[in-house]
């Protein structure tokens, strides 16, 4: 069933397709696969009709709307450069993400961007990194995992990936293919479950565990935001500095081109000067964690 039908019919795709070049236009991308993962999440395959919407950075977002019902940031999970499609897994949580959940295949969603800042894999080469990802943290940390563990000139890799219960966590199926190319992945609950046989607790129980060479480990955080200062801290325990530490502040985010406040941390507004920023770099922004 087409909810929104098709908004580009017959002559009117060339005079569209010749006013996308700016990221701050939509851009209509076609759905060629949407996928229900969990209770509250969708997975999405979607073709943009411009291909600029394909050069983008793990840690980036794109502004992802519907006529009629607004549009929302949405991190964007799929590895850089590695296809003609994006990815997006969306939680149903409004108006707009409610009537994008009941899109499928052939349908059209609006998407604006990319924007905002990314993780340096520059930086991490030669490092080994870790991943700290909790709930629907996993979603961006995807495409930086995708990146790191397709290419080679990086250190020992090992994700922790929390969620609340084994019905929650998303990508499990990839994880497998994740440690085939070297990723130790270490997963938690928070509280006990008749189906589950692996470690129970938030995500800082399994940091302990940890063998980190001083120095020469960068650790990436994306979660809820009440998980970021004891992660921190677990992180700090283990002599990785702010410097080495990445975050994702992405939750704040709303209109995503610094106009609507809702992002601002005192003078920095997370969409224009993030979502990606090294810990460091927050030394003068308490309130940002």
């Amino acid at each position: 069933m087409k909810l929104y039908g098709n908004p580009i019919e017959g002559d009117r795709i060339e005079p569209i397709l010749e006013n996308i070049e700016s990221p701050y236009l939509p851009t209509p991308g076609i759905i060629e696969r949407a996928l229900r993962v969990t209770e509250k999440e969708k997975f999405f395959t979607v073709t943009p009709l411009s291909p600029r919407l394909l050069d983008y950075r793990p840690g980036q977002f794109f502004m992802v709307g519907l006529p009629g019902y607004g549009e929302a940031p949405i991190s964007v999970t799929s590895a850089p450069g590695s296809a003609k499609t994006l990815d997006l897994c969306i939680r149903a949580v409004g108006n707009l993400t409610d009537a994008v959940h009941r899109l499928g295949k052939g349908d059209w969603l609006w998407i604006r961007g990319p924007f905002g800042t990314s993780f340096p894999l520059h930086e991490m080469k030669g490092k080994d990194i870790i991943f700290v990802a909790g709930g629907i943290g996993i979603v961006p940390m995807r495409s930086l995992i995708k990146a790191v563990v397709r290419e080679h000139g990086f250190g020992k890799k090992t994700l922790i990936y929390g969620s609340k219960s084994p019905e929650e966590m998303l990508f499990t199926e990839e994880m497998e293919d994740w440690r085939a190319r070297g990723c130790d992945v270490q997963l938690t609950i928070d509280k006990p479950h008749p189906e589950w046989g692996g470690n129970v607790g938030v995500v800082t129980t399994l940091i302990p565990k940890l063998k980190v060479r001083e120095g020469k480990t960068i650790a990436v955080i994306i979660g809820p935001p009440v998980m970021y200062k004891f992660v921190i801290l677990s992180l700090k325990g283990k002599l990785i500095g702010p410097e080495h530490i990445f975050v994702s502040l992405e939750r704040r985010m709303r209109c995503g081109v610094g106009k609507c406040g809702h992002c601002q941390i005192n003078g920095c507004y997370v969409c224009q000067e993030g979502p990606v920023f090294k810990l460091s770099e927050l030394k003068d922004l308490p309130e940002a964690i």
